[in-house]
């Protein structure tokens, strides 16, 4: 990777020695870190190395999106799901009748939550699954439900699996985990070609499995492994073509998109690299002219359904996070950190009621209805996939949980140079060694992206030399630095990472400084819309929203499953619908005035009744948008439109606090 520097400053600091300050576009890999297990040869090197799960403790807003979660749906999943009850379960019994990929789904999100938790009752109930998937493991390696597809293995929930016991390894170490997937992968191995990866779901995600075969060969070196890597490409959907996708599936987009960049650390051909970010190119042009950070594929992309009120799953939101935090291992590109970022803030909040205990299927930038009818075709699907339910497609339901779980785990990161790197951004307790291998405790301290101001605060028992990196933000200008109060830099170039080399001590701190301000996006394949930016926020227009309760087993889709016993009218659904007017094209020209409200005592900003900003701008009534004839957002209007001749005062929030949404305008100007 070629690495530009540019040379800031060279200060005398009392009682640390010189310090160094340079901006870097990537990461030194003409080392490895001592401390921490990174790609090992012939691999590509890697740009970030994540710090084992566990090694770090969420803090602020996040820790409570974590915990709303394990008191929600997530948490309690285990007792309403009929996939997951423990009674003839094919992933405790052989041959039972509950199993695919809901357990594997499930547990991972689970136990990743009960990793940043430490949450006793979380943590017993992930030992007593992987307990029981390790002694199921058989003689030939194989392990897991033994699922067909036209007489075929079904590889695709093993691949979960694997992801569980990565996580679970590295939190306890526990070394029977690289035992069953050393026996796992040989027998993999012996798998005709023609029978590996053949059914939709496994061809379309094999890189998954790529991903944990770079795991492992970290680990052992066992060179077969390297011939199971070429075996999982060639048997993968091809993810290379120029002008094509496999297909256009939402969660397989999110999750392909990783496969061929993953395939590039085997072989170092450059147009693998290349591939992933076309797949990431060719589908958000075709149908991502949209805020939020996702593409409309409300089951699959189509031609003709790009606007705005085309929706992503929730498992898109989640599998396009996580493939965002690989890449950005993968490649230190800090565009990768960006769109993390905005489906982090902008989409995936949404997506859940506040308290956790239900989430829609789809989630829209433009969304002024949430209710439980059947909106086919005008979304791709054909059921009531816009209502938060509990039961909102069983997939969704049990692989949320594992979006925050996994955003956590990347937010302070290990670099070639033994060095530390902040990211992504968010309050933080973290457990590093760095420079010589002292373990140094680093606390992030700030309300991002609410505040501007990111704090930390380092702690050691000994002096000790190392780099810091941290990402200056694409949007941002005029970022600054201080340490230990004194300013070193100012007007940071966006883009870039700064990298702070220095001697340092018990109790030093440093503040960055992300100025935010206004921008503005406009889609031009949609009708020349715009949406606002402030910092890494989207704004939405402020759509009051009313709440109607349901009985979940009468908005249901066919697939709910419910355990026998299970109290349902404690997991009810909820419509939302508009109770006021939405149709408004922005007068661009008017200034937009922030108004900061204080923190939500509870730590939650993602509600219209908590959101710590809210912005006033002006906009005209556009008569003609209208709820359309599938019952959903009207396409946006034409640029010429009729509009009102009054201009109205509307008031603008972060998108992901509003579960009723206008994020791409129509103009007025």
């Amino acid at each position: 990777m070629k690495r530009t520097i540019l040379f800031l400053s060279v200060l005398c600091v009392s009682c640390a020695g010189k310090m160094d300050i340079q901006t870097v576009d990537r990461m030194p890999v003409d080392s490895y870190n001592d401390y921490y297990v990174s790609n090992r040869e012939p691999l590509q090197p890697q740009q970030f190395i994540k710090l084992p799960a566990g090694s770090i403790e969420p803090e602020g807003w996040i820790r409570k999106q974590l915990e709303l979660q394990k008191d929600g749906l997530c948490g309690h999943l285990g007792e309403i799901s009929a996939w997951l009850q423990k009674e003839n379960n094919a992933w405790l019994t052989n041959g039972g009748e509950w199993g695919w990929e809901e357990v594997p789904y499930w547990l991972r999100g689970y136990g990743n939550m009960a990793y940043a938790l430490k949450d006793e009752r979380l943590l017993k109930e992930t030992g007593y699954w992987i307990e029981a998937i390790l002694a199921g493991q058989r003689e030939d390696g194989n392990f897991g439900p033994a699922y067909l597809n036209n007489g075929k293995q079904d590889f695709w929930p093993n691949m979960i699996v694997l992801w569980i016991m990565q996580s679970y390894y590295e939190y306890t170490g526990d070394s029977r985990v690289i035992d069953f997937m050393t026996r796992y992968c040989n027998f993999l191995l012996t798998v005709k070609d023609e029978d590996f990866l053949s059914s939709y779901w496994e061809n379309s995600r094999g890189g998954d499995n790529l991903w944990s075969v770079v795991w492992l060969y970290n680990r052992t070196g066992d060179e077969s492994l390297l011939a199971l890597a070429g075996k999982i490409h060639r048997n993968t959907a091809d993810w290379t073509k120029s002008t094509q996708l496999p297909n256009w599936h939402n969660v397989n987009i999110a999750q392909g998109v990783r496969e061929p960049a993953t395939y590039y650390m085997f072989t170092k051909d450059s147009s693998m690299l290349s591939a992933s970010y076309n797949v990431q190119s060719l589908v958000r042009r075709a149908f991502g002219q949209v805020p939020g950070g996702m593409f409309g594929a409300d089951e699959n992309a189509r031609t003709g359904f790009f606007d705005p009120r085309q929706g992503t799953e929730t498992c898109g939101f989640a599998e396009q996070m996580a493939s965002d935090e690989i890449m950005l291992l993968i490649t230190g590109d800090p565009y990768w950190a960006e769109n993390c970022e905005d489906i982090a803030f902008n989409s995936f909040p949404a997506a859940f009621m506040p308290d956790y205990k239900s989430l829609r299927y789809l989630t829209c930038p433009n969304m002024v209805l949430s209710d439980s009818g059947n909106h086919h075709p005008g979304i791709d699907n054909a059921g009531p996939f816009l209502a938060m339910n509990p039961f909102s497609s069983r997939c969704c339901q049990h692989n949320h949980g594992f979006g925050w779980p996994y955003y956590a785990e990347h937010l302070i990161l290990a670099t070639p140079d033994n060095g530390v790197a902040a990211v992504l951004y968010n309050a933080c307790k973290a457990k590093i060694k760095a420079g010589d291998g002292t373990e140094i405790t680093v606390r992030e301290n700030t309300c991002y992206p609410f505040e501007e101001k990111t704090r930390f605060v380092f702690n050691m028992e000994k002096n000790v030399s190392f780099p810091l990196y941290l990402r200056i933000p694409q949007w941002c200008n005029g970022a600054s630095l201080t340490v230990n109060g004194k300013t070193y830099a100012s007007g940071l170039a966006p883009g870039k990472y700064l990298r702070i080399e220095r001697e340092w001590s018990d109790g030093d701190e440093v503040v960055l400084n992300l100025p935010m301000d206004y921008s503005s996006r406009r889609w031009q394949v949609n009708k020349n819309s715009v949406s606002i930016n402030y910092g890494p926020l989207t704004l939405s227009l402020k759509i009051e929203e009313e709440y109607k309760r349901k009985l979940s087993t009468e908005t249901a889709i066919w697939d709910s499953k419910w355990q026998s016993g299970a109290d349902v009218s404690a997991w009810p659904s909820y419509e939302i619908y508009p109770a006021g007017k939405w149709n408004y094209a922005l007068e661009t020209d008017a200034p937009f005035v922030l108004e900061r409200r204080e923190w939500p005592s509870d730590d939650n900003p993602f509600t219209l009744s908590s959101v710590p900003m809210e912005f006033k701008a002006r906009g005209r009534l556009v008569p003609g948008w209208k709820i359309d004839e599938y019952g959903l957002c009207g396409v946006l209007p034409y640029e010429d439109a009729v509009k009102s001749e009054r201009v109205d005062d509307i008031t603008l929030v972060p998108m992901g606090a509003a579960r009723l949404r206008i994020s791409a305008f129509p103009v007025s100007e």
